[in-house]
């Protein structure tokens, strides 16, 4: 039963990541996730899969900001997102 509670939990946190990202590229900030967007898009890469792989950009800076105790770093995560589809390193 606790696999299902994970599973749950797994899924929100994505749809919630994804949604806050679907909201940077809305509002163009930061400049970064829009201009990853269309990079992305030019290249290729599907809508779900674009969205997906900056969730996981935003979800690595989340949690090494909460590892670390730190504020959030904009401008680790614009590199991060414009390196895309290259995945920080110990995400890949």
């Amino acid at each position: 039963m606790t696999d299902d509670i994970d599973d749950g939990e797994e899924a929100f946190a994505e749809s919630t990541l994804i949604q806050a990202i679907e909201n940077q590229i809305e509002a163009d900030e930061p400049p970064a996730a829009r201009a990853t967007f269309n990079k992305l898009t030019l290249v290729g890469y599907e809508r779900e899969e674009i969205l997906q792989l900056m969730a996981l950009v935003l979800a690595h800076e989340i949690d090494a900001m909460l590892k670390a105790d730190r504020p959030f770093d904009g401008q680790w995560y614009e590199r991060a997102l414009r390196a895309l589809p290259d995945l920080p390193e110990d995400q890949a």
